[in-house]
């Protein structure tokens, strides 16, 4: 697994025609926008999983047992945002 840090605003370019961009960072969570072509499917991992059954696919649930971020990593100022 390929790990980058990127900050508010900032992307990450796949294939030259899909970019994940950070939108949002709210305390532990972060929101990412996709934009990709309308033929490429995308689903947040559990509905993927749920489309294609529990068992078709085990790399994919590697995705949710990425450990959580370090308090090291953590934006040092979040009183500007929102909290859920």
């Amino acid at each position: 697994m390929l790990v980058l840090s990127r900050k508010k605003d900032e992307s990450v370019v796949i294939n030259n025609d899909i970019r994940i961009v950070v939108v949002e960072i709210r305390g532990d969570k972060v929101r990412l926008g996709v934009e990709a072509p309308k033929e490429v499917p995308v689903h947040r991992s559990e509905v993927y999983q749920a489309i294609n059954g529990d068992d078709s696919d085990n790399s994919i649930s590697s995705v949710n047992n990425v450990p959580s971020i370090p308090e090291s990593c953590k934006p040092a100022d979040s009183s500007g945002l929102v909290p859920d």
